[in-house]
């Protein structure tokens, strides 16, 4: 069975122009899913706030916008609001972002531990909307208890599928995942998994595939930023010359990334994606810091090319 890989939303990094460059010069890649962005009641909505997701500027992607808020109402305001601008039927709701700020806002994985507002969320989008929904879940934000009570309570509701990543919030990245209890998670569910975490080889996925075999869609997020390549390998596909298709791959989101952002912005982005590059071009911590310290962005780029070669 070859698998559906998806594109992980990550905040701030998997934005409009990275997936379009991404998607012009990399295979394997199913779905793409867009980093949160908030619900909000209908007067707030601004299109040109909304620009990451227009259709327009995302070119032959199949994408799923993913919403994150703890209003009912204003899901069901912005998800229509999406509909209505941009053709949307397909939307994401974030319940697993760990990040503190989040978190301290009940909003992303700081809804786990409150399953009757989850519940509440997807009644009220499944009830009063005709849209495909999914969510974005961890185990838990504090206890494995909290996802088996969200599992419970969503198992009647017509959703598409879970994303689940196999560790607390509390966790952030850290750690071992909780394989015995990813496992356990899927008996719990009548919905389709879809498997997020840590996923960074062909290896990692075959184990991993193999210790889960209903689980048939994949998403990755860093392991296919420190290695572009991931989801052709995956499904077996000829990568070809990796060093040149990189090359070409890294000077399009450059040139990409000015027209939007400007050197400083541009410098600022590319220095974040350098600590999941410097893996794959074989950059030592000494290289990496190297390069990170430069600041005047065409020596920045000048220098980022030579380690490319």
């Amino acid at each position: 069975m070859i698998p559906k890989i998806w594109l992980a939303p990550l905040h701030g990094i998997t934005s409009r122009t990275f997936r379009n460059t991404l998607c012009r010069h990399f295979g394997g890649i199913d779905f793409y899913m867009a980093p949160f962005l908030p619900a909000q009641p209908a007067g707030k909505f601004r299109p040109k706030v909304w620009q990451d997701i227009a259709p327009e500027n995302n070119i032959a992607l199949p994408l799923v916008p993913q919403m994150m808020g703890n209003r009912p109402e204003h899901f069901v305001d912005t998800l229509r609001m999406l509909n209505e601008q941009f053709g949307y039927e397909d939307f994401n709701i974030n319940i697993g972002c760990p990040s503190s700020p989040v978190v301290r806002h009940t909003r992303g994985c700081g809804l786990m531990p409150h399953p009757d507002r989850v519940e509440a969320i997807v009644a009220e989008i499944t009830s009063k909307t005709p849209f495909r929904l999914s969510l974005k879940m961890r185990l838990g934000l504090h206890s494995m208890e909290e996802g088996r009570a969200i599992l419970e309570r969503l198992n009647d509701y017509p959703l598409d599928f879970l994303v689940i990543h196999p560790r607390l919030g509390d966790e952030l990245y850290e750690g071992q995942p909780h394989w015995d209890v990813f496992e356990e998670f899927c008996t719990l569910t009548q919905h389709e998994i879809v498997y997020s975490g840590d996923v960074f080889t062909v290896e990692n996925y075959q184990r991993l595939s193999a210790r889960f075999p209903k689980v048939s869609a994949w998403m990755l997020g860093r392991g296919l930023l420190r290695n572009p390549f991931l989801a052709e390998e995956i499904k077996g596909q000829d990568v070809g010359d990796k060093k040149e298709r990189f090359l070409a791959f890294y000077q399009d989101l450059t040139e990409a990334l000015l027209t939007i952002r400007g050197e400083s912005g541009t410098l600022a982005n590319l220095k974040e994606l350098w600590h999941y590059f410097a893996g794959f071009m074989g950059l030592s911590d000494d290289n990496l810091n190297q390069l990170l310290r430069v600041c005047d962005f065409k020596a920045f780029i000048t220098l980022s090319m030579a380690v490319g070669c």
